[in-house]
């Protein structure tokens, strides 16, 4: 049996750690990280607001996070060892000298410091002049980066050119959480480890590929920030077009990062831009009215409490998108994202090309496409619809549609199955960056979607209505309808 492989010890420094997202997911995932026997003995969790306080404050505070958001109870002998790793460290971020007290609690010769920016990236700035002039970083030390990094090409840029003024290109990891999720991970295995799809995966064997990310959630009070921001540049922006590059890469020379990182920015240097010329037919955008979400009646975007009521910010997008090379050449893959969808679901769905010629007319005038289906969310697995002669003695051969199942619980039900901020914690801690982003994809993913809402702007054309509750608006359908094609579902 393989000895457990150590890592160097760290001193996890969480700025904003009285936030929303340290209180939700990073202290959620560290406790279940520490659950899990991951973290390393030696390293502690210091966190950093600005609110006047210590140690015995935070830890409270850590404590009655999980008690809110952990879905399973807390085991009192893991919090004993998880508290033991909590201190606090009062510092308004937006004054550089405050950042010298952390000279007098990071450990920079046993421990490595890893800096998570849990903030607004307006502050980003602040915070790396702080570092900085305090003295406190050494070449080992890390940054994480929570999207989003900027709401177009130029904030990007900005926002990156501020941070590498401090931190090289491989000391910063910026996270997409959704590339810790096994599912999104097991499209490598799945692609690069089976025969049967590695020489199956082009243009010659798949009509087109869907990718959905549906939300039941409205905006849940953050109507102003939204606003802002739209589904496009929210979701669309990072989180699908992450997982498209995993399913369109061509096979990276290894699993390290840069390997991995110069076939993704391949594939998002292919995709054909969508413009003023063309927006119109390979686009649609919508914003959801008043409905019922799990029979519970909900309002439309623009009754949502602050709501401007003249806004044309997008809850729903579905885009048609080529990708311009030799594999996947005349292949589209049809990308939909909303909020307050009919339910919660997050899935790769992969058709098959049909076959030229049926003898199996008594079943079906035309033979079904094989699809590949790839759950990311709620329930995670992989399945795949093939065709299959019905059992029985009948002189006729009947074929139906079967769905051969594998469910991730129920396959690897010794496994723990980790959401995607555990993994990317896990990583960032122990100096793996194969699963973070590049400043060159983040710039390129900007680059196209910064064409599609250019585009946008100068059209005249207002969101689709689509009740809450519904799969959007009407006008997604027909995107793939006039290819011949429909969602799945």
């Amino acid at each position: 049996m393989k000895d457990k492989k150590t890592y160097k010890p760290c001193d996890l420094v969480i700025y904003g750690a009285l936030g929303d997202l340290s209180r939700r997911k990073l202290l959620i995932s560290l406790y279940r990280l520490e659950n899990a026997g991951l973290i390393e003995s030696a390293t502690r969790i210091v966190g950093i607001d600005r609110r006047e306080g210590g140690s015995p404050e935070f830890i409270e505070i850590a404590r009655k996070s999980l008690d809110e958001f952990l879905n399973d109870k807390v085991d009192e002998s893991v919090w004993e060892r998880f508290s033991a790793r909590l201190s606090y460290l009062p510092i308004d971020l937006t004054q550089p000298e405050q950042y010298l007290k952390l000279n007098g609690i990071i450990d920079q010769s046993s421990r490595i410091m890893v800096n998570y920016f849990a903030v607004a990236p307006f502050l980003f700035k602040s915070i790396c002049q702080g570092l900085a002039q305090s003295g406190v970083l050494t070449p080992e030390a890390r940054m994480v980066m929570e999207k989003p990094i900027g709401h177009d090409l130029k904030s990007s840029k900005e926002i990156n050119d501020e941070v590498a003024k401090v931190f090289a290109e491989d000391q910063v990891y910026r996270i997409d959480h959704y590339l810790g999720k096994e599912t999104v991970l097991n499209l490598l295995a799945l692609r690069f480890a089976n025969s049967i799809f590695t020489t199956n995966w082009n243009h010659n064997t798949i009509d087109h590929i869907q990718v959905t990310v549906a939300e039941e959630i409205g905006i849940e009070g953050r109507w102003e920030y939204f606003d802002k921001t739209g589904q496009l540049r929210d979701m669309l922006q990072n989180h699908l077009l992450q997982i498209l590059t995993f399913i369109a890469m061509e096979p990276p020379v290894n699993l390290e990062a840069e390997s991995i990182h110069n076939e993704k920015i391949k594939v998002l240097k292919a995709l054909r831009p969508i413009t003023v010329y063309n927006v119109d037919e390979k686009t649609v955008r919508g914003q959801y009215t008043a409905g019922y979400v799990n029979r519970n009646e909900v309002p439309g975007y623009l009754e949502e409490e602050g709501a401007n009521k003249k806004s044309v910010t997008e809850t729903f997008v579905a885009i048609r998108v080529d990708i311009d090379n030799w594999r996947w050449a005349g292949v589209p893959f049809y990308l939909r994202t909303g909020k307050r969808m009919h339910h919660k679901r997050t899935e790769i769905v992969v058709y098959f090309k049909q076959l030229p010629h049926n003898i199996f007319k008594d079943s079906y005038l035309r033979l079904p496409p094989n699809k590949l289906i790839i759950h990311l969310q709620p329930n995670e697995g992989v399945e795949i619809e093939i065709l299959n002669k019905v059992p029985g003695i009948d002189e006729n051969l009947r074929i139906q549609k079967t769905r051969l199942d594998l469910s991730f619980f129920e396959t690897f039900k010794k496994s723990r199955i980790f959401g995607g901020y555990e993994k990317l914690v896990l990583e960032a801690m122990r100096g793996n960056p194969t699963l973070f982003l590049s400043r060159e994809e983040i710039e390129q993913a900007w680059i196209w979607i910064d064409s599609i809402q250019n585009a946008w702007a100068k059209s005249s054309e207002k969101p689709k209505s689509y009740q809450a509750g519904s799969w959007g608006p009407i006008a997604s359908d027909l995107l793939l309808d006039r290819d011949g094609r429909a969602w799945e579902g």
